[in-house]
């Protein structure tokens, strides 16, 4: 079933949609996935990138990435106002590295546990916060993630003190 019956993104909606990064490239370093496969009248994330490596043919068409160019920076990120926007860095050997938009209370501090969670809110295990910055009232997360957690891990929840 499609995300248009569950509502929830599978890796082979994106797929389909040829919006995801070769296996080589995601190995390579840091790269955003936009997980925006919706025809919306949008376009932050093309002004937010500093190396035009996302383009449109129309304002309503779906993003396009052009990986080569995107070194993974997340300057996207908090321009989503969908929050579909995520660079993961697989480049290392025994983990993941999951950059994510979070716009909930309380602030992440670098170097917390974060319990982390799937598309559909389900925690799927735990990560250290390694970096935390905020554009507007939005954080980017870059959270340490179990590698082979690197395509569910969508959001956290923060432990209160």
């Amino acid at each position: 079933m499609s995300y248009r019956e569950t509502g929830v993104l599978t890796i082979e909606d994106l797929a389909r949609k040829e919006l995801l990064p070769s296996d080589e490239r995601l190995r390579r370093g840091p790269v955003v996935i936009l997980e925006c496969p919706e025809e919306i009248p949008c376009n932050l994330c093309i002004y937010a990138c500093p190396f035009k490596a996302i383009s449109k043919d129309r304002i309503y068409s779906v993003p396009r990435v052009d990986f080569d160019k995107c070194i993974g920076c997340g300057a996207c990120i908090p321009q989503c106002p969908g929050l579909a926007i995520f660079v993961v860095d697989l480049s290392r050997e025994n983990y993941a590295l999951i950059s994510l938009p979070y716009e909930m209370l309380p602030k992440p501090e670098k170097d917390s546990i974060a319990v982390l969670l799937d598309r559909e809110g389900r925690e799927v295990g735990v990560g250290r916060i390694v970096k935390v910055w905020q554009y507007d009232k939005t954080w980017v997360v870059t959270v340490e993630v179990p590698r082979d957690k690197w395509w569910e891990v969508r959001n956290i929840r923060i432990q209160r003190k």
